[in-house]
């Protein structure tokens, strides 16, 4: 029969336990595993995998109980950098969504939305789509490799310590997360400049014939360049999605050296 001490017990909550609390919370917040598509036990199976294969690799822990003051502020401490880190890991999916959202409102497919489980909500369907399209180029290019070394560079980076992080990495945070309006407005701008060319031309035959029906008109010619630049355009937003997703790893190790506890 085996058994286990309490003194083997805690330094095996901490060797294991506190990265796996890290893991976890990233991988509930990023956005390739964290996807609702994905079952709960294969998100805890995994992420208790991944802390496995991580702990054998981390610096020495801090000489902390789990179940102490100080342990349980390590804990709190793990859940924030973890859902940090997957919060900068969705921005590329984020800003495709935009992308998809601008896109839409310009073909006029604003209207036609469905129910998201992901964000539990509507969203438009040139929206989800942008965000598909997101996710697959993340797995056809090995982006959520290098999203998990940098999770697991994330332990050396910002080691296990009682200490708390600095207020510095939030407000970066918050900085590459504004990104999404510029980034998202970047990747729909050939569909949104046709469109408004489009509009500009309707707008001026109009002017020339008022007689023109122009929702007779408009909206049709603006639905199918709409769609004709969405389809011109794909091979321009992969890439780009490609680039930020590159950007979002290097935006990850940035963040976590500006949360290193201050002196």
């Amino acid at each position: 029969m085996i058994s286990i001490t309490l003194a083997q017990f805690q330094s095996l909550l901490v060797l294991v336990g506190w990265p796996f609390v890290r893991i976890v919370s990233f991988v509930a917040t990023e956005p390739v595993l964290g996807n609702r598509a994905v079952p709960v036990r294969v998100k805890v199976g995994l992420s208790f995998l991944l802390a496995l294969l991580v702990a054998p690799t981390l610096p020495p822990a801090p000489d902390v109980e789990a179940v102490s003051g100080p342990g349980i502020l390590i804990l709190v401490e793990q859940v924030v950098i973890g859902v940090a880190l997957g919060f900068v890991a969705r921005i590329a999916v984020a800003a495709a969504e935009m992308a998809g959202q601008l896109a839409g409102l310009q073909v006029g497919l604003g209207f036609a939305v469905f129910f998201d489980p992901q964000g539990s909500g509507q969203t438009p369907v040139v929206a989800q789509f942008y965000g598909l399209i997101a996710i697959l180029t993340i797995l056809a290019t090995n982006g959520h490799y290098l999203i998990l070394s940098a999770l697991a560079e994330s332990f050396r980076t910002l080691p296990l310590s009682p200490s708390p992080v600095s207020a510095v990495g939030f407000k970066t945070l918050v900085a590459w997360a504004s990104e999404i309006f510029r980034l998202g407005l970047t990747m729909s701008l050939p569909v949104v400049g046709a469109l408004l060319a489009a509009n500009i031309a309707i707008g001026i035959l109009t002017r020339a014939a008022p007689q023109l029906n122009i929702f007779a008109v408009g909206f049709p010619v603006t639905l199918a360049l709409g769609f004709l630049m969405l389809y011109l355009s794909l091979p321009l937003v992969v890439p780009m999605i490609d680039a930020l997703e590159h950007a979002s790893v290097a935006a990850m190790m940035r963040v976590l050296e500006q949360m290193r506890p201050t002196p």
